[in-house]
């Protein structure tokens, strides 16, 4: 069995996949912790692991894995992939970014691909049809574009985003939430749109937190697919055990 660990900016998220792909078991905390880890050493027969993080992570944790797991790795921009990383800088990615790539080109191997990850923030990441991660952008989340309009203004609140929007707002309130979130859509569609004129084969991914307030939302045949990161990650680790 596989344990494959996300740590982001906001939450933790771990799960347990049997074999190259079968998603078993899946959790979320605030951050990981040793406690939580070696109740899942008692329950489970791990036999490899995993560990991305955007944060500096306690080497108490990092021993804790090591000795409890026979295979582990600690996803850095060194580490080998399954798929080839043509971005510029690979010392300064986002992990959660390459891992989400990677679990895309997984599931549609052979197609262009567009990943979007609704999360702190909102990332556009490209992956050509041979399998070459190009890089992609990186722009302000759902809950950072509603606290900005409330810091950086005097008058505007804070509101708290809906799953239900309308195109145009009929109050502040509205106005915002609409503002906010039909905006992200027309940046998620315009993305689609502009990539798939240069690339016919083009199939999008989303996925990140935030993506359930999106879902059904955008006009293009964009397929949700919530635990992408973790899916990538669990393809990293078989590709380094294994290959």
């Amino acid at each position: 069995m596989n344990l494959v660990i996300d740590q982001g900016n906001t939450v933790c998220k771990f799960a347990l996949f049997e074999k190259e792909n079968e998603l078993v078991g899946f959790q979320i905390c605030s951050e990981l912790n040793i406690s939580s880890l070696l109740q899942l050493f008692k329950e489970y027969d791990i036999q490899a692991g995993i560990l991305s993080s955007v944060k500096e992570m306690n080497s108490d944790i990092i021993e804790c894995l090591n000795s409890n797991i026979s295979h582990f790795l600690f996803l850095d921009h060194t580490t080998p992939l399954p798929i080839r990383n043509a971005y510029q800088s690979p010392q300064t990615q986002g992990l959660d970014r390459l891992a989400a790539a990677a679990g895309a080109w997984s599931i549609q191997p052979g197609k262009s691909l567009l990943v979007i990850d609704m999360g702190t923030a909102i990332t556009y990441d490209f992956i050509r049809e041979d399998g070459t991660y190009m890089g992609g952008n990186i722009a302000p989340g759902l809950q950072m574009r509603l606290k900005a309009l409330n810091i950086f203004t005097d008058k505007l609140p804070f509101v708290k985003p809906e799953k239900a929007f309308e195109s145009m707002g009929t109050d502040t309130r509205t106005a915002i939430i609409s503002g906010v979130m039909q905006g992200i859509v027309y940046e998620a569609d315009g993305y689609f749109q502009d990539l798939q004129q240069k690339y016919s084969n083009l199939f999008a991914f989303l996925t990140g937190g935030d993506l359930f307030y999106f879902d059904g939302k955008l006009k293009n045949g964009i397929f949700a697919c919530k635990n992408l990161v973790l899916i990538g990650l669990n393809r990293i680790l078989h590709y380094n055990v294994h290959s």
